[in-house]
C-alpha cells in the first residue's frame, strides 16, 4: 500500500514538472482552431422520413382554446382582424371509464323572450332519438329535448337556458345528461357534467360577448 502511494506521489510530481521541462526544450504547438474542428454530424440529416416539423399559423376560422376556467374551456374561432372571434364555453363530457362520449357547447344569447343562453349537445351518431335527451342539474327535475340533427359521426341536441337555470348552474356542482343508445333501447346512460369553473367561465363569456 505505502510503495503504491509513493508511486501516485511521483507520478504527480512528474505530472505536474512535465509541462515546465518541455517547455523549456519544445516549441508549443497551437490548439486547433474551431474551424479546423470538424463538427458533430446531425444524425437526423441521413434519415429522410423524420421531420423537423414546420411552423402552424394562427389561420382565420381556426379553433382554439383561449381560456380555462376549471373543467371548462372558452373556445374561440380566429376570425380576420378587426372583426369580434364567436366564443364559447366547451366541457368534453367522459363517461365512468374516462372514456369521451359526448361534448357541451354553452353560448350566451342577448333575447327577450326569456333566454339567457344556449347550449349544443353533441351525442354519438349510434344514440336513439326518440327518447330525446333530458338534462337535469343537480338533483333538479329533468328537462327533455329533442335532437335536432345528426352528422355522419354524431347526432346534435340545442338546448334553451333561462336565467333561472343559469343561476342554478352556477350554484350546482354538476349537471347530468341522460340518453340512449342504438343498440340497447331498454338501457339509459347518464353522463356528468362538471360545473366546476362555470360562473367564471359564463361571466368571462359575457364579458368577452357584451363587453361588460
Amino acid at each position: 500500500m505505502r510503495a503504491f502511494l509513493n508511486s501516485l506521489i511521483c507520478a504527480s510530481v512528474v505530472a505536474l514538472s512535465a509541462p515546465a521541462a518541455l517547455a523549456q526544450e519544445t516549441t508549443p504547438t497551437e490548439a486547433p482552431t474551431p474551424a479546423e474542428t470538424p463538427a458533430a454530424e446531425n444524425p437526423l440529416a441521413s434519415d429522410p422520413t423524420i421531420s423537423m416539423g414546420t411552423e402552424v399559423k394562427n389561420e382565420v376560422g381556426q379553433p382554439y382554446a383561449r381560456e380555462t376556467h376549471g373543467d371548462w374551456e372558452m373556445r374561440c374561432v380566429r376570425a380576420p382582424e378587426g372583426q369580434k372571434e364567436p366564443c364559447q364555453l366547451y366541457q368534453l363530457i367522459k363517461d365512468t371509464t374516462g372514456n369521451p362520449v359526448s361534448e357541451i357547447n354553452v353560448f350566451f344569447i342577448a333575447s327577450e323572450q326569456g333566454q339567457a343562453a344556449g347550449a349544443t349537445v353533441v351525442t354519438p351518431l349510434e344514440t336513439l332519438l326518440s327518447p330525446q335527451l333530458r338534462f337535469a342539474i343537480d338533483s333538479g327535475s329533468q328537462k327533455r329535448y329533442p335532437f335536432a340533427f345528426c352528422t355522419p359521426n354524431s347526432c346534435m341536441s340545442r338546448l334553451g337556458f333561462s336565467p333561472e337555470d343559469i343561476n342554478a348552474l352556477k350554484r350546482g356542482a354538476k349537471a347530468t345528461i341522460t340518453i340512449v343508445p342504438l343498440q340497447a333501447p331498454d338501457t339509459e346512460v347518464a353522463l356528468d357534467v362538471s360545473l366546476s369553473g362555470f360562473t367564471a367561465g359564463f361571466d368571462a363569456l359575457i364579458k368577452d360577448v357584451t363587453g361588460q
